[in-house]
């Protein structure tokens, strides 16, 4: 893993939309994954400055997000869809057909899992992934368990990951759903290239475990550390347990 510590979130996301916009401009087909939350929300404002500016032609690009939560539909104002058309969709040229995202109303999730899984593959899997981590070290919705799966697939959420969603639910965690459809490790294992994100003295214990622990299933970030071409791009807060330089 190449980790670089910058001197502020905005810093950090800035720079990745900058990596993501000359990436897209290198190859204008790129198969890009985008995670939902708090973590990537200044990365998707300065995409949407870079598009405004006429640096950057999504036109082209196929995006693929990496989690839904389980009963809510794509018009839900909770729902991660709502939240990527707020943020972003709405404010790129990203064609609607080559938007993906898994069927949090499906009536059967594994069968709308297979489907997400197929579709992805059919386009060679992911070129750039952009990923975030949760505070007990989950990355898209695959929660810390005895065991993690390859395959795309319903999420129970864990109680810290239902607390990070609440800020998205008028902080009423009660009202965060249960459970999630989520890509599986498979998925984000194969990208081709990927940068996480993390940002916050929350997510420091987090990142340590990452970086520097055993691969376990306990902190499923971990796995990346099999991974060939990670880059993990962190602020100081984040940053702290780890001995890195500044950049």
């Amino acid at each position: 893993m190449n980790v670089r510590v910058f001197a502020s979130e905005q810093e950090a996301a800035a720079t990745c939309a900058s990596l993501a916009a000359a990436a897209i401009r290198e190859k204008p087909f790129l198969v890009l994954g985008l995670p939902t939350g708090r973590t990537p929300l200044n990365v998707y404002r300065e995409m949407v400055a870079l598009h405004r500016r006429g640096e950057v032609d999504f036109s082209r690009v196929t995006s693929f997000n990496l989690e839904e939560f389980l009963g809510l539909s794509p018009d839900d104002p909770g729902s991660f869809r709502a939240y990527m058309e707020r943020h972003l969709f709405q404010h790129v040229n990203l064609a609607p057909e080559r938007i993906h995202f898994l069927d949090g109303s499906a009536e059967q999730a594994e069968r709308e899992c297979i489907r997400y899984d197929a579709r992805l593959a059919a386009v060679g899997g992911l070129d750039l992934l952009l990923l975030g981590i949760g505070s007990n070290g989950h990355v898209a919705f695959n929660e810390p368990g005895e065991s993690l799966q390859t395959a795309s697939h319903r999420e129970r959420l864990s109680r810290e990951s239902r607390h990070a969603m609440a800020a998205f639910f008028g902080e009423d965690v009660s009202k965060v759903p249960l459970a999630a459809l989520t890509l599986g490790m498979g998925a984000l294992l194969r990208a081709r290239r990927v940068i996480l994100l993390a940002f916050g003295a929350d997510k420091a214990a987090a990142v340590t475990a990452m970086v520097r622990g055993p691969i376990t299933t306990r902190c499923p970030a971990s796995f990346l550390q099999l991974h060939g071409n990670v880059e993990v791009w962190l602020d100081t807060a984040a940053g702290r347990g780890l001995e890195t330089s500044r950049e």
